[in-house]
C-alpha cells in the first residue's frame, strides 16, 4: 500500500481505462446531436426522449464509469480485476458498438434493432460483472468498496429490467404494469448504478484530488446501508408502498450532495480550479433534481428532474472527475516507468491546462441551461443541443492532448 492506504501498485495498465474514455464523448456529441433535431416533446416516454437518455446513460456515462471502475477497484479495493483488459475490451466492444444500435431502434421505433442491440449489450457485459464481483467479493471491506458493491450489484438488475422492456416493445410478451417495469429499470439505473457508484467514488477521490477533509465515515456508512435499503423496497415493494424507497433514495441523495458542498467548502487548497466549479453545479443539480422527483407532478417536472440528474448531476460530476482522474493518472504511470525520477516530466496542469478546461465548463453550463429550460420552450434544444455537442468536442480534444502528451514522454498504453 502506497499513500492513502491505496494499492497503486495493482491498477491495470492506463491504456485499459483510457480506452473508455477517449470514446465517451463521442456519444455526449451524438446526444447534443440529436436534441438538436425536430420534435422536441416534454413527453418523457417519447422515442426520441428515450433514445437520448440511453445515449447519455449507457454511452457516456457507462464507459466512463465502467473505465473508472477497472481503474479503482484494485487501487481502492487491494485487489486486481481478474482479466481486467481482455474483460474491459469485451465491455467497451459491448457498449461502444451495442449504444448507437439501441439508441437508433429507440428513436426509429425498430424492433430489430432493438432486439440485437439490448442482447449484444447484456452478453458483452456479463464477462465484466463476473470478474468486478469477483474481485469485489475478495476486496478489503471499507465504504468505498461497500459503496460499488451496491453499485456493481444494481447494473444486472438494470439490465435485466431493460432486457424485459425490449421484450415488451418487440410483443413477445405483456408485462401486467409495463410502466412499473420502465420505473424500476430507471430507479435502478439512476440511483443505484449511477448514483451509488458516483457517492462511492466520491468519497475516495474527492478528499484525495480536491485535498477536502474526508467524508464523515458514520455518514458514508448510512449512506451506503440506507441507500441500498431504500433502492431494494423501492424495487421490490407494491405499488403504493414504493414511494417510501422512492423518499429514502432522495433523502440520501441530497444528503450526500450537502456535505458533499460541505467539505469542498472547506478545501484545504485555495487556488482556484474548474473541477470544483463541476462539482458545485452537481450538486446543486442532484438537490433540485431530488425535489422535483419527489414532488411528483405532470411529466415536465419530471423531464426536468431527468435532464438535472443526467446532464445537471451526473455528466459534471464526470467531467469533474476525468479533469483530475486522467491528468492524475498519465502522471502517474510516467512517474512509475521512471521510478519516481520525475525530472523534465509534465505535471498534472499541463495534461490539462486551466484555459482548456474552463472553456469546456462554459459550455457544458450553457448547454445545461437551454436543456433545461427545453422541456418549457421546446425552441431551446437547439442551441442547446449544439452547444452539448461543442462541449464533447472540447471534451474529446482535451482527452487526446493528455494521451498524445503522455504518449510523447514515453508512456505506453
Amino acid at each position: 500500500m502506497s499513500r492513502h492506504g491505496l494499492a497503486y501498485e495493482q491498477a491495470p495498465p492506463f491504456g485499459v481505462p483510457l480506452l473508455f474514455m477517449l470514446v465517451a464523448p463521442a456519444f455526449l456529441f451524438a446526444a447534443g446531436v440529436l436534441a438538436m433535431l425536430p420534435h422536441w416533446t416534454a413527453d418523457l416516454l417519447a422515442p426520441r426522449t428515450v433514445a437520448l437518455t440511453h445515449l447519455l446513460t449507457l454511452g457516456f456515462l457507462g464507459l466512463v464509469m465502467l473505465g473508472a471502475l477497472t481503474q479503482m477497484l484494485p487501487v481502492v479495493g487491494g485487489v486486481p480485476v481478474p482479466g481486467a483488459v481482455w474483460v474491459g475490451r469485451i465491455a467497451w466492444a459491448g457498449l461502444t458498438l451495442g449504444t448507437p444500435l439501441l439508441a437508433w431502434g429507440m428513436d426509429a421505433m425498430h424492433t430489430g434493432a432493438l432486439r440485437l442491440a439490448g442482447g449484444w449489450i447484456a452478453l458483452t457485459l456479463c464477462p465484466y460483472l463476473a470478474a468486478g464481483a469477483l474481485a469485489l467479493a475478495r476486496a478489503r471491506s471499507i465504504d468505498t468498496v461497500r459503496g460499488m458493491r451496491l453499485a456493481v450489484a444494481a447494473l444486472p438488475v438494470v439490465v435485466l429490467l431493460g432486457l424485459g422492456l425490449v421484450a415488451w416493445l418487440r410483443g413477445d410478451w405483456q408485462p401486467a404494469d409495463p410502466l412499473r417495469w420502465l420505473e424500476r429499470h430507471a430507479i435502478a439505473g439512476l440511483a443505484g448504478w449511477i448514483g451509488m457508484l458516483v457517492m462511492a467514488t466520491a468519497w475516495q477521490v474527492v478528499p484525495m484530488l480536491q485535498v477536502t477533509p474526508p467524508y464523515p465515515p458514520r455518514l458514508t456508512r448510512a449512506l451506503a446501508w440506507g441507500l441500498g435499503v431504500s433502492l431494494a423496497w423501492a424495487l421490490l415493494a407494491p405499488s403504493p408502498w414504493q414511494r417510501i424507497g422512492h423518499a429514502g433514495i432522495g433523502v440520501g441523495l441530497v444528503a450526500f450532495a450537502l456535505v458533499t458542498l460541505d467539505v469542498l467548502r472547506r478545501r484545504r487548497r485555495k487556488t482556484p480550479d474548474v473541477t470544483l466549479d463541476y462539482w458545485r453545479v452537481a450538486m446543486i443539480c442532484l438537490i433540485a433534481a431530488c425535489l422535483l422527483f419527489l414532488t411528483g407532478g405532470p411529466h415536465t417536472p419530471r423531464l426536468l428532474a431527468g435532464v438535472l440528474f443526467l446532464l445537471g448531476f451526473a455528466v459534471s460530476v464526470t467531467h469533474g472527475m476525468l479533469g483530475k482522474i486522467v491528468p492524475f493518472l498519465a502522471w502517474f504511470h510516467l512517474q512509475s516507468r521512471r521510478n519516481g525520477r520525475g525530472a523534465g516530466l509534465p505535471t498534472m496542469k499541463d495534461f490539462l491546462p486551466d484555459g482548456a478546461a474552463r472553456r469546456q465548463f462554459r459550455l457544458h453550463v450553457a448547454s445545461l441551461a437551454c436543456l433545461s429550460g427545453a422541456p418549457f420552450l421546446p425552441a431551446l434544444a437547439m442551441p442547446g443541443g449544439a452547444l452539448l455537442a461543442a462541449s464533447a468536442f472540447v471534451l474529446a480534444l482535451n482527452l487526446v492532448r493528455a494521451a498524445r502528451l503522455y504518449r510523447s514522454h514515453g508512456g505506453g498504453f
